[in-house]
């Protein structure tokens, strides 16, 4: 059965907006040899209720106000921090979409996520109050009227004549490539937006596209491809890849089940709520996967049918 909810102009953004557009960068660190008696001055002159613990560049864990209390109850007010601050971080990439944060913020009930790049450097941190002060913002910069260069209300295929007429897009999707993934699927969506699909349908393609590209970014070990079939009354989308392959297609299914290695973690990706966002874009999904052979993921999204949903509700 199809999810009918509407896709808000919010959520889309949520997926379009890098998070090094909104974190903060103005960073207040402290290193691991700093001791607990300084850095109850630097939490109480920047008025700040942790801070990430940097050595060389690399995060290396995170000292809160509740360690800083803990260690002077315990009268330790010379120990390093080192020996206070936690490790086994949860951190998130700048390159990749805001989405990631949320489903980081949803998973481990964090108020702040540190921002590190691909060398694994510290270079910003992120909370749900930048996020919302991002898509605001963004919200506010795209207010614009609609770009006179689209087929504005035309639909590409009323002037095309023949018994059966479909547009087939390609896309190479490199594994691991995390500063370039999700660009396929926003590039599928400006090409399905200038074709005029309507801005519902957009959204839920624009959902489900990004979050299959970042499965074979994330999973496979020589990428894949995202190929999209555009019809007149169906919208399809497929994604096959050599992959480890998935030992159990239900349990995958599940929210927030991974199968993504711990390095990857660490990189801030795999919260393993991508295959349910998927299911919930679309109108239908099959996904086949063989342990050692690879996956296919398939879906339609019907644009008629939503019109339809759309006018009833």
């Amino acid at each position: 059965m199809p999810f009918l909810t509407e896709i808000s102009r919010i959520q889309e953004l949520i997926y379009e907006i890098p998070i090094k557009r909104v974190m903060s960068k103005n960073l207040i660190t402290v290193a691991p040899g700093t001791e607990i008696c300084e850095l109850k001055e630097v939490l109480r002159v920047n008025r700040i209720s942790g801070a990430p613990v940097v050595e060389g560049g690399k995060l290396v864990g995170i000292v809160s106000l509740e360690d800083l209390i803990k260690a002077l109850e315990a009268g330790e007010v010379h120990l390093p921090v080192r020996d206070r601050m936690t490790t086994g971080l949860v951190t998130v990439h700048a390159e990749e979409s805001v989405i990631e944060a949320v489903k980081k913020f949803a998973k481990y009930e964090v108020g702040r996520l540190p921002v590190i790049d691909e060398k694994g450097e510290l270079v910003g941190i992120l909370t749900s109050g930048d996020i919302t002060r991002g898509v605001l913002e963004a919200i506010g910069v795209n207010e614009h009227p609609e770009d006179e260069r689209r087929l504005k209300k035309r639909q590409l295929f009323e002037n095309i004549v023949s018994d059966h007429t479909s547009l087939t897009l390609k896309y190479l999707i490199k594994a691991q490539d995390f500063k370039e993934g999700g660009h396929a699927s926003s590039r599928l969506k400006l090409t399905l937006d200038r074709m005029g699909v309507p801005k519902q349908v957009l959204r839920r393609i624009a959902i489900a596209s990004y979050e299959a590209e970042m499965n074979l970014v994330i999973h496979t070990s020589h990428g894949g491809e995202l190929i999209a079939t555009i019809q007149p009354d169906v919208i399809q989308l497929h994604t096959l890849d050599d992959g480890p392959g998935i030992p159990d297609v239900e349990k995958a299914m599940q929210p927030g089940y991974s199968t993504a290695p711990h390095w990857i973690h660490e990189l801030g990706f795999g919260a393993g709520m991508g295959l349910m966002n998927i299911k919930r874009c679309a109108d239908e999904m099959k996904l086949e996967s063989e342990v050692g052979v690879g996956t296919r993921l398939s879906l339609m999204i019907y644009p008629r049918l939503r019109a339809a949903e759309s006018a009833k509700s």
